[in-house]
């Protein structure tokens, strides 16, 4: 894949087309989960934390600790494993039983270099972006469904995000969103790629890449989360 990549022009015109596709069309998915998981987060801590000598601003604390460290890497991930990975599987594995990769290759084309290295490198660029997105959203689910819902006042919840901040759990969430990047893609083109048969394998390659993707996430982050905290 690498060792006799195409020409950098022909892989970022491919890059830039698998970045719109993983990034750009996943934003409205990525935005409603992450909104609605803010939100609900912050009603079931409110409600769990009934001791009055317990001040409210920790909602807001614990909101924003759960989010950053866990829901908006590892959740973000596994929804774009059902739609980036499934997409990748499907695809490359449509062109397979298509003999479209068998075309590439007579034509002198490295099929993995222009199939598959865009895809991985889109992924691990644009999932951290969208983790990003996922914890401004996800924060400001909680701040609106703890004020609207009458749970705690703005101010309560905004001093909650402010305390005991640590810039390093950022690093940590877009650590784990590359590391997720990689092995959903990775994972997805690899079962997309060897797929072969016809239309009911490539279902089944698009639901083991999923399938895959999801159980490597889980194992990665329990991983990463011994090893780097």
């Amino acid at each position: 894949m690498v060792a006799r990549a195409e020409r950098l022009k022909v892989l970022w015109n491919r890059f830039f087309e698998e970045a719109t596709l993983i990034g750009v069309n996943s934003i409205f998915i990525v935005g409603i989960v992450s909104a609605f998981i803010g939100a609900v987060t912050c009603i079931q801590i409110a409600y769990n934390l009934t001791n009055p000598l317990i001040p409210k601003s920790t909602i807001g604390y614990m909101v924003r600790e759960m989010t950053i460290l866990e829901l908006a890497p590892t959740i973000t991930s596994i929804v774009l494993a059902g739609k980036v990975g499934s997409s990748i599987a499907g695809g490359l594995g449509t062109m397979r039983i298509t003999e479209q990769i068998s075309a590439l290759e007579v034509m002198g084309i490295n099929a993995t270099s222009y199939l598959v290295l865009p895809r991985i490198l889109a992924a691990m660029l644009m999932f951290p972006l969208l983790v990003i997105l996922a914890m401004a959203l996800s924060i400001l689910g909680g701040y609106l469904a703890g004020t609207l819902s009458g749970v705690m006042a703005p101010q309560d919840y905004i001093e909650g995000i402010r305390t005991d901040f640590i810039p390093y759990n950022i690093v940590f969430a877009l650590i784990k969103a590359v590391v997720f990047a990689f092995l959903v893609s990775g994972i997805s083109a690899y079962k997309g790629f060897y797929t072969e048969g016809g239309a009911l394998e490539v279902g089944a390659a698009s639901t083991s890449a999923v399938t895959n993707s999801i159980i490597a996430i889980l194992l990665a982050d329990y991983v990463l989360a011994a090893v780097l905290l």
